[in-house]
């Protein structure tokens, strides 16, 4: 990217951060609904010890469900605020792609960082390959976050936003999160293989170009 595109998307990163930061409460949601849920399987287990397979995939469905509840957000919100046309206008697409969607990762990898030690707790799950879980959780919410972003923007003005939303985003990260929830029970027994995060690195990458290319039509069509 030149240096004109850099200073764009950062541009682009600040202003969802300083929005984030003054209506607090929209990602706060998401926390508490991260939380919520963890309390809740943590009840309903009642001290029983899942096997590490379920334990991972539980996880990330947590992880999921807590990128529905704050992915179709960004758009939205612009749209509600009437300045979606002023960012079409003046905002470059690459710029408004990469500067939310790496605002959004990094919202959910530190969402993440915040769940995975409480989950760890609640359901008495140990790890021992923490060099490989870390990786394995940015490379999943980054991936997760781009195709959010992506079909965020695909579902701004809809009605049921939510819905499709849900319908269109669990296929799309179907192929990023059976490997994830693999190498995160790899991560619970000690048993990992490094061949699946090879694998998600390739869909991070095979994410954004797609999302880079489709991102042009999509936002000069709206």
């Amino acid at each position: 990217m030149h240096a004109s595109l850099y200073r764009a998307v950062e541009a682009v990163f600040r202003k969802e951060a300083r929005i984030s930061l003054r209506s607090r409460s929209s990602w706060l949601v998401v926390l508490m609904f991260a939380l919520t849920t963890l309390s809740c399987v943590s009840l309903l287990m009642q001290g029983d010890v899942l096997s590490p397979r379920l334990a991972a995939a539980m996880l990330w469905v947590i992880l999921f469900f807590s990128l529905l509840s704050g992915a179709g957000r960004g758009f939205a919100d612009e749209e509600q605020a009437g300045t979606l046309m002023a960012l079409s206008v003046y905002g470059s697409s690459q710029a408004v792609l990469f500067g939310k969607g790496l605002f959004m990762a990094v919202l959910l990898f530190a969402l993440s960082l915040l769940i995975v030690p409480v989950y760890l707790v609640l359901m008495d799950v140990a790890v021992f390959a923490w060099g490989l879980l870390l990786p394995t959780l940015l490379s999943g919410t980054y991936g997760m976050a781009m195709a959010g972003t992506l079909l965020s923007a695909l579902m701004a003005g809809a009605r049921a936003q939510n819905g499709l939303l849900s319908i269109l985003m669990l296929p799309v990260l179907l192929p990023i999160l059976l490997p994830a929830i693999v190498l995160t029970a790899g991560c619970f027994t000690g048993d990992v293989n490094g061949s699946y995060l090879v694998g998600m690195f390739l869909y991070d990458a095979i994410m954004t170009i797609a999302a880079s290319l489709l991102f042009d039509f999509l936002w000069y069509e709206d």
